[in-house]
């Protein structure tokens, strides 16, 4: 399982209008136990975040409608311990700038394989529960992992 074992009780959502992108990392997590809710557009990610509290935020850059920083942007101002993280195939220094100066903790440049992105959470699961920020308490609390899909949880 390797560093799947340090997101098994993390809430993950996922912002990507790339439908073999949501898809992916949902087979992927779903396989190993773990939680994470897809979102297509950054409206449908900020009405998620309005619902409930997630450890990890992932999105992506180029997104219709609000691109992933104003994303960022927005979603720190309700979920401020919440590990962001930023994918793009757009990434310069000063996107990469802009991120971090938003509070954002990783960039992951695309293509990028599914072992990386999840080497990459690890780490930073890690770190942060080395800071006794809200993850370490989730860690705890949290008995098991599920994966919704965002469009399919309203059914639900």
């Amino acid at each position: 399982m390797g560093p799947f074992r340090k997101l098994i009780k993390m809430k993950t959502l996922l912002v990507d209008d790339d439908e073999l992108i949501r898809d992916a990392l949902s087979l992927a997590f779903m396989n190993k136990g773990c939680f994470l809710q897809a979102a297509e557009t950054a409206e449908e990610g900020l009405r998620a975040l309005e619902k409930e509290s997630f450890d990890i935020i992932i999105s992506d850059l180029k997104l219709p409608g609000i691109d992933g920083l104003e994303f960022f942007r927005q979603a720190t101002v309700s979920q401020p311990n919440t590990v962001k993280v930023l994918i793009t195939a757009y990434g310069d220094e000063d996107v990469v700038s802009r991120a971090f100066g938003i509070g954002v903790h990783e960039f992951i440049e695309k293509p990028f394989s599914i072992k990386e992105l999840i080497t990459s959470l690890a780490m930073l699961v890690e770190k942060h529960n080395g800071m006794g920020t809200r993850l370490m308490k989730r860690l705890g609390s949290r008995l098991r992992c599920r994966i919704l899909d965002g469009k399919n949880d309203q059914n639900n």
